[in-house]
């Protein structure tokens, strides 16, 4: 009976040294050889493991930049700072990174009108399965919070009116509450920029105004006084060019819907951390605002030349 234990003993041994040696051959054969210089970018990475960049996580982004399958500017979270420290690693250049926020293109909220109540599951993305949501509008905010939830550094909030608000100081632009919201009311704007359209409706002006008191109602104000031409409507909701945009504030002054809101910290500040539709310099913009409707003026009393005038061919 010792016999056959030990027996089944030296057996067992010896098939575990026989696999043990056969899988370390095999772990030889086939290892995939690591480049060192991912775990250098995995080091200067952030770690949030947010999957802004598109990958699942920040290991999986190190090994796509250094692959060259990403360019070095592919993480959001980590911006400029870390762009170019992983261009130093790689040996490439790096470009100057624009930082983005994310921004809640809606004023409705409690404002905005209803169509039924709902009473579900708190997810906006579950009750627009209803009917497409509870509110009139289709475009707006439905308020249920799920980009509150999603967001990787609590850099939102629901507001008091309620639609969600950033905090700009948290906020690092990764994107996952545009990636979430049902009805794209969450943007990603350049943090530099001040003034961003509070809206999202591609309806009417007519229909807007029944449906939410603050809305774009595609009058052309905004289009027709902005002096950089940086504004225009496009499918009834107006639409800024950052790339020309100086933030003068004019649109901000003419919106009759107040719908163009300005985030410069000063403007937050004294609007109890909101948003609010004022220009930085309202002096200013007041003066030039009246110098362009003395142009305008100007140019309505001027004769027109007979190619202009109505019939003439």
């Amino acid at each position: 009976m010792e016999y056959v234990f030990w027996g089944s003993i030296i057996e067992l041994a010896f098939f575990g040294l026989i696999f043990g040696i056969g899988l370390a051959l095999a772990a030889k054969k086939f290892a995939v050889e690591v480049d060192p210089r991912v775990e250098k970018v995995l080091e200067i990475l952030p770690n949030a493991n947010c999957g802004a960049c598109g990958y699942p996580g920040c290991s999986g982004f190190a090994k796509a930049v250094v692959a060259g399958e990403v360019p070095v500017t592919g993480c959001p979270v980590g911006g400029q700072s870390v762009a170019e420290k992983i261009a130093a690693i790689l040996g490439v250049e790096v470009g100057e990174v624009e930082p983005m926020v994310a921004v809640a293109a809606c004023s409705g909220g409690v404002r905005a009108k209803d169509k039924y109540e709902y009473d579900g599951i708190e997810d906006c993305r579950a009750a627009m399965v209803m009917g497409g949501g509870p509110k009139l509008c289709s475009y707006g905010c439905i308020g249920l919070g799920t980009c509150v939830e999603a967001c990787p550094f609590d850099a939102l909030s629901m507001g008091p009116l309620g639609v969600p608000v950033t905090d700009f100081d948290k906020c690092t632009g990764c994107g996952i509450c545009v990636d979430v919201c049902p009805t794209g009311v969450m943007k990603l704007v350049p943090k530099s920029q001040p003034v961003f359209v509070a809206c999202n409706s591609k309806d009417p002006g007519v229909f807007v105004r029944k449906a939410c008191e603050t809305g774009c109602i595609s009058c052309f104000l905004c289009q027709k006084n902005c002096p950089k031409q940086a504004i225009k409507v496009v499918n009834n909701l107006a639409e800024i060019d950052y790339d020309k945009c100086d933030a003068c504030g004019i649109c901000i002054m003419v919106c009759p819907t107040k719908v163009i809101l300005n985030k410069f910290p000063d403007v937050m500040k004294a609007n109890k951390g909101l948003p609010a539709a004022v220009p930085t310099n309202p002096d200013e913009t007041k003066a030039l605002l009246d110098e362009i409707k003395k142009k305008q003026a100007e140019a309505k009393k001027a004769p027109k030349k007979p190619s202009e005038k109505k019939g003439d061919n």
